[in-house]
């Protein structure tokens, strides 16, 4: 009895801190942020809160040293409210190629849907508008068959082409953010086709936003990508790169109605048309991601793109906590070379094609405490580490719930030791401090993180 009230307690502590009508914002006085090509408007009062609000002290990575602010200092000329590709494009500085330079504090809320294959006139695109005119997929698999062409990598100007139609894919669907800005979901916002890239700009902010179907229309055949070849694709929901002070909030994640599942084989394997929901990679560090709901997505958060030891050493320092994985079946995050720490979120997994929660990559120095995993269709606490490459991990705390059974405690390096060779080792050298509020006992981590995580939570 004295441990439910203990419990109980603390779990009223973590939610009076981690609601966010109770998440102190930066004082704001009320702005009319404006819609392009619409009458200017006024945002309620919680909304211009949110929007000037920053991460609270102490909150994971992104809080060390300045803190991550966003675009909390913009004027009220740099306040808007945006409902398509174009508008936000214009909010983000005007041009897309030069915008991740655009260091001007600025809040943009989104309101409505907002695609990234739509055209400056409104109109929507298709793959087959994005195509060089010397590419067509079935030429492509004519073409690069392993049966005719080999297991060598394609080249020559069927594959050129196929290059020629990234770019194109790119200018249109990848939107360049810039330092000292939030981006800030209203109710029922969603950016459906589109990467969100921040690249080489520090002091970002993305909350309450649903993120559906970043869809690749020209995925790259990779005949040496394991034992019989893999489809490659291009574009994360969101990704993070050369950049600090990062938060991302209260997101949704999913496919949508496109999953990777739904798609073709071809040449035996899936037709794979995603890549990462949220991926922070090539030396980016400094970030916080709390409080998101990732849904049945395959390839899920990669924390370091490349085993070469060189920038990526001492960066690459990421906070994760509060999440919650549903469905997922891969990188939850795998990791090289960082110091992530991942704790209090909950794992809802399994299933014939289930890989793996935890990855431990080249250095990597992952702590691992609180989270909970309800595991099902007989995946167990020994399938949720995988090692690539790596030494060390270190757990403490961690439950998990297998099909059935009741939960319990579990070690989840004893686990996958105990079924895996070589050992991975348990102390990774450092602990997390960066921590804000109480930590909570595992078996009430499922109860608040399905209270609290994912889009419109917030009162904006």
């Amino acid at each position: 009895m004295r441990y439910r009230r203990s419990a109980a307690r603390t779990l009223a502590a973590v939610l009076a801190l981690t609601a966010p009508a109770a998440l102190a914002p930066t004082p704001a006085s009320a702005v009319t942020p404006t819609r392009a090509g619409t009458a200017e408007r006024q945002l309620g009062p919680a909304a211009n809160a949110l929007g000037r609000q920053v991460l609270p002290d102490n909150d994971g990575w992104a809080a060390i040293d300045s803190g991550t602010t966003g675009g909390s200092t913009a004027g009220a000329d740099q306040v808007y409210v945006v409902s398509s590709r174009a508008e936000l494009v214009d909010a983000l500085g005007g041009d897309n190629a030069t915008n991740r330079s655009n260091a001007t504090p600025k809040i943009i809320f989104i309101d409505g849907r907002v695609d990234g294959f739509e055209a400056d006139d409104g109109h929507l695109l298709d793959c087959a508008d994005l195509a060089d005119p010397d590419y067509t997929l079935d030429a492509y698999l004519a073409t690069y068959d392993p049966a005719v062409w080999g297991r060598t990598n394609p080249t020559g100007p069927l594959e050129e082409a196929r290059v020629r139609s990234v770019a194109n894919q790119t200018r249109q669907t990848q939107i360049n953010v810039g330092p000292n800005t939030t981006i800030i979901g209203r109710h029922g916002a969603s950016l459906t086709g589109l990467t969100l890239m921040i690249d080489s700009a520090n002091n970002v902010i993305v909350r309450n936003l649903t993120f559906v179907d970043a869809r690749d229309c020209f995925p790259a055949w990779s005949p040496t990508d394991g034992d019989t070849g893999n489809w490659n694709s291009q574009y994360d929901n969101l990704s993070v790169r050369r950049s600090e002070h990062v938060w991302v909030d209260h997101s949704s994640f999913s496919d949508g109605d496109n999953p990777d599942s739904g798609q073709p084989l071809y040449f035996g394997r899936p037709y794979q048309v995603h890549d990462g929901s949220l991926d922070i990679t090539h030396t980016a560090s400094l970030v916080t991601v709390t409080y998101n709901r990732f849904t049945g997505r395959d390839k899920l958060m990669l924390i370091g793109s490349s085993n070469t030891v060189g920038p990526d050493v001492d960066r690459l320092k990421v906070t994760v906590h509060g999440n919650y994985f549903d469905g997922d079946l891969q990188r939850l995050p795998r990791v090289r070379f960082g110091q992530v720490d991942v704790y209090n979120n909950y794992y809802r997994l399994g299933g014939p094609d289930f890989v793996y929660a935890l990855g431990v990559g080249v250095q990597s120095s992952l702590y691992a405490e609180n989270n909970y995993f309800d595991l099902n269709d007989g995946t167990t606490a020994a399938d949720l580490l995988y090692d690539w490459g790596g030494t060390a991990i270190t757990v403490r705390g961690n439950w998990v719930r297998e099909g059935g059974a009741l939960p319990h405690p579990v070690d989840l390096l004893a686990a996958y030791n105990a079924t895996h060779d070589p050992d991975l080792a348990g102390d990774v050298g450092w602990t997390p401090v960066l921590r804000a509020g109480p930590v909570l006992p595992a078996p009430l981590v499922p109860f608040a993180v399905r209270l609290l995580a994912g889009a419109n939570r917030l009162p904006v």
